[in-house]
C-alpha cells in the first residue's frame, strides 16, 4: 500500500539498510546501526548502536579474545549492544528495521519494542517494528518484499526480488547437478571454529559443494526437495566444532569468512590458523592451494541482496568459472 508521505525509517540492522536501499527507500532512512555502512552516503545519519566487543589485533583482541568477550557480554547484559533510545525516540520513526534471528547480530528485539511503546505512549502512534529472521534464502528474499510492504514500495521490492533471483538462477545454470561436488570448509569463526549455517549452508550445496559438518537436510514431509524444491532443504544455524572434526572432513576448497571482519582483518585471522593449526597443511584445500579468504562484513554473513554477489563467486570459483565473479569482490587467495 502506497504512503501519501514518505516514510521516517531508522534501520538497526545492516542487512536491513541494504534491503532498504535495494528496494528503493535508502531516502526514508533517518538513523542507523553502527555498523550500517552500505550502501554509501549514509554515514552523517545518527547511529543508534554500539557494541560491548570489539575486534582489534593491535590491543591483543583477535578472534579468540571477542569470543570470550561476546559470551561474558551475553551473561552479564544480555545483550551484545546497547541503543541510544533517546535519540531514537527524537527521531521519531515510522518504520523501525531490526531482527530477531541472532543474539550476537543485533540490538535486543524486546528492548526495540520497548521503546517503539514508549514512542506510541507519547505520540498515540507507535513505530511498525519490522524484525527480520531469515534462516534460507528464500526468506531473505522475502525480507525484501516484507520491508517493501512496511516503507510503501512493494512493487519497487518485487521487482528487485525478480532481478536478484534472476541472477541466482543464471549463476546456478553453471552447476552441473548430476555429479558429487567437493567437500568445503566454511569458517564463519576462526578460534573457536563455527561453519557455516543457515542461508550460507544452503549457498554451498547450491553451488555444487558439499557441507557435512552443517549439511542442507530436506524439511519434514518435503520429499527428495530436490529440483525446483530446493529451497526445502535447509540447515541450522552455525555451529561450533573441534578443530579434530573440522580437520577430519579433508575439506578440497576452504573458505574462511569471519562474521564481521574486514578482508584485512580476515587476512590476520586465516594467518593466526594456518600459523598455529597442526592440521592446517594437511587439509586438501590448503595442499592444492584452493583457500579463499572473504570479507565477511560485506559478504555472506549479511542476509541481504549482496548474498547474490556472494553466490556469482562461489559458482565461479568452486567450478572454475571466474567470469562469473563479480569483479569488485572482497576476497584473496590464500597462500
Amino acid at each position: 500500500m502506497a504512503h501519501p508521505t514518505p516514510l521516517r525509517v531508522v534501520s538497526l540492522l545492516p542487512a536491513a539498510t541494504e534491503i532498504l536501499a535495494r528496494v528503493g527507500g535508502i531516502d526514508r532512512l533517518v538513523g542507523r546501526s553502527h555498523e550500517c555502512d552500505h550502501p554509501p552516503g549514509i554515514d552523517h545519519l545518527p547511529v543508534l548502536t554500539a557494541q560491548r566487543a570489539a575486534y582489534d589485533p593491535q590491543s591483543g583482541v583477535g578472534a579468540a579474545e571477542v569470543d570470550a568477550q561476546v559470551r561474558a557480554a551475553m551473561d552479564d547484559a544480555g545483550s551484545l549492544y546497547t541503543i541510544d533510545a533517546d535519540t531514537l525516540k527524537a527521531l521519531a520513526p515510522d518504520v523501525i528495521l531490526t531482527q530477531d534471528l541472532c543474539p550476537v547480530c543485533a540490538v535486543d528485539l524486546d528492548a526495540v519494542r520497548e521503546i517503539a511503546e514508549d514512542i506510541g505512549a507519547g505520540s498515540g502512534s507507535a513505530p511498525e517494528v519490522i524484525a527480520l529472521a531469515p534462516e534460507t534464502i528464500e526468506g531473505v528474499w522475502d525480507d525484501h518484499l516484507a520491508v517493501g510492504r512496511a516503507v510503501g514500495l512493494e512493487a519497487d521490492a518485487a521487482q528487485a526480488v525478480f532481478e536478484l533471483k534472476s541472477r541466482w538462477i543464471t549463476a546456478e545454470s553453471f552447476v552441473n547437478p548430476y555429479t558429487e561436488g567437493p567437500i568445503v570448509g566454511f569458517l564463519e569463526w576462526t578460534d573457536p571454529l563455527f561453519v557455516a549455517g543457515h542461508w550460507s549452508a544452503q549457498m554451498i550445496e547450491r553451488a555444487g559443494g558439499r557441507h557435512p559438518l552443517n549439511e542442507c537436510v530436506p524439511r519434514q514431509n518435503a520429499g527428495a526437495a530436490a529440483g525446483m524444491q530446493a529451497g526445502q532443504r535447509v540447515a541450522g544455524k552455525s555451529i561450533r566444532v573441534s578443530p579434530e572434526a573440522f580437520a577430519a572432513t579433508r575439506p578440497e576448497f576452504l573458505v574462511v569468512c569471519p562474521c564481521g571482519l574486514s578482508l584485512d582483518e580476515a587476512l590476520t585471522e586465516t594467518e593466526r590458523l594456518a600459523r598455529g593449526a597442526p592440521w592446517w597443511g594437511d587439509l586438501p584445500a590448503v595442499r592444492a592451494g584452493r583457500v579463499a579468504v572473504v570479507d565477511g562484513n560485506e559478504m555472506f554473513n549479511r542476509p541481504g541482496p549482496r548474498l547474490a554477489d556472494a553466490f556469482e563467486w562461489l559458482v565461479g570459483w568452486l567450478n572454475d568459472r571466474p567470469e562469473l565473479i563479480p569483479e569488485s569482490f572482497p576476497w584473496r587467495a590464500f597462500e
